[in-house]
């Protein structure tokens, strides 16, 4: 079906598993997905004026108690300059804010207890909020106004609707591990494969395109595109229900990772393992260096360890990098400060039994 919008909105995340409860219609699937849409619009609308109008004024004003007189107004002028320069950010400052009644969070599940859920949430806004006082940092305290600023200007009511707008028309739901819920079709029909049955028929409707009821509205379905994942290594996408495959009618079948990718893995990211191992280690003391040939050295073993055994992706990674570093994790504090080269003669040395021993690797998860 053609889509109203066709470019990508900030509402498109990534998201994770979501359960789906046989009695609220994917309620939580779709509701989800708006609750990611809502902050999104409502710090757009807010956050920018907020700036403008909380974060020198009302935060100066707590900083400074002097008269309003030709002195104070140049003493005034002098602390707003260095405000904006930045060089009052550790001062700290009495602030009065609003207290908004917090409620205890309870998780609803199903159309009826998301309206109960809604209504307890109505009767906490009757009792309204008070002001409180807080000494805080001025750094502090300007987030403080600016979340202020931003609830105020924001209409939650526009915000909700613009957010179920995005949803429908340019919304992504991606439905991990959906292998989880096949049916083989050798087993004999015991109890989890009629609850796995119910739990496609359950997805059927939604991806077909319905009106799932949430607290924030109604949500049709039609647009929003579906992509389901799932590692196959037991059942087979034909053992879905026919309906459900039919859903889903582009298949593509991933290959599996290989050294180039480990490689790239351990290299690109800014949070990469190398790095964050850096930085572990770094807080005892102990600084370590991975050369090239190293971490090119990881990868490799990380290819032939899955080709050997069970392949396990990327996750290879975090047990041939926790082995490596295994014993130097464990010295750390006797022997910081210290400076440690991570280099491929290091490597095979810690490594030597699962690169020469196959059989020995079968005890690295």
């Amino acid at each position: 079906k053609k889509m109203k919008h066709p470019k990508p909105s900030p509402v498109v995340r990534p998201m994770g598993t979501f359960s789906i409860n046989p009695d609220n219609q994917g309620g939580g699937l779709i509701g989800t997905a708006i609750q990611v849409g809502i902050p999104v619009f409502g710090k757009n609308s807010g956050e920018n004026r907020a700036v403008d109008n909380a974060e020198e004024s009302a935060a100066f004003d707590s900083a400074s108690s002097a008269e309003n007189t030709e002195a104070a107004k140049d003493t005034r002028e002098k602390f707003r300059l260095m405000l904006r320069e930045g060089k009052l950010e550790d001062r700290t400052v009495e602030l009065i804010v609003s207290q908004n009644p917090q409620m205890p969070s309870i998780e609803m599940m199903g159309t009826s207890m998301e309206d109960l859920e809604a209504s307890l949430s109505g009767i906490a806004g009757l009792f309204g909020g008070g002001k409180k006082k807080k000494v805080v940092t001025v750094a502090r305290a300007r987030e403080i106004l600016q979340a202020e600023e931003a609830e105020k200007l924001v209409d939650r009511d526009r915000v909700s609707e613009i957010a179920r707008e995005r949803v429908e028309e340019t919304g992504i739901i991606f439905i991990d591990e959906i292998d989880k819920i096949a049916v083989k079709g050798d087993r004999g029909g015991g109890g989890h494969d009629v609850s796995r049955e119910g739990v496609q028929r359950d997805i059927l409707p939604i991806v077909e395109g319905a009106t799932v009821n949430t607290k924030w509205g109604q949500v049709n379905t039609d647009h929003i595109l579906f992509i389901a994942a799932g590692a196959f290594n037991i059942s087979k996408p034909s053992d879905l229900i026919p309906e459900l495959q039919g859903r889903f009618p582009l298949r593509v079948e991933l290959d599996s990772l290989g050294k180039d990718d480990f490689l790239r893995i351990l290299t690109e990211p800014k949070n990469a393992l190398t790095r964050q191992y850096t930085e572990l280690l770094a807080t005892e003391g102990v600084e370590i260096e991975f050369s090239s040939g190293a971490i090119e050295r990881l990868a490799v073993l990380a290819a032939e360890v899955n080709s050997h055994l069970e392949n396990i992706g990327a996750r290879r990674l975090h047990t041939i990098m926790e082995t490596l570093l295994e014993e130097l994790s464990f010295e750390a504090p006797d022997i910081a400060p210290a400076k440690i080269p991570i280099t491929v003669e290091y490597v095979n040395e810690k490594l030597a039994d699962i690169a020469q021993d196959q059989d020995l690797g079968r005890y690295i998860l």
